[in-house]
């Protein structure tokens, strides 16, 4: 069982998508995601498998919830530095994201 000192080790925060591609070499479909984290962390990579759910166009520039101290992890030919959070749910993954607008960076806790 996980205890409130193991949540304390991650490091969650808020990130705004500046940039999506499609992951084409992905074993499933995924987006390759550019996450700003704000001057403290700057801008991670991550492998999102989201496609059906949103559109790249959509996701530019909507923030989104990160942990951003896990090791990085390669996927197919890119490394993936951030566990962007989601709920997997019947019509797939949906993006947890703040329900405000908050600053890039602002940390989850």
């Amino acid at each position: 069982m996980a205890t409130f000192e193991d949540f304390l080790k991650l490091d969650i925060r808020v990130g705004q998508i500046i940039k999506v591609e499609d992951f084409v070499k992905a074993k499933r479909p995924a987006y390759k995601l550019w996450i700003d984290f704000g001057d403290e962390i700057g801008i991670k990579k991550s492998s999102a498998q989201i496609t059906t759910c949103y559109t790249k166009e959509e996701l530019v520039g909507k923030q989104i919830i990160g942990v951003v101290n896990f090791p990085p992890k390669q996927v197919a030919d890119f490394m993936s530095e951030v566990l962007v959070l989601g709920v997997y749910s019947t019509q797939g993954v949906i993006l947890l994201e703040p329900e405000r607008t908050v600053k890039n960076g602002d940390k989850i806790g």
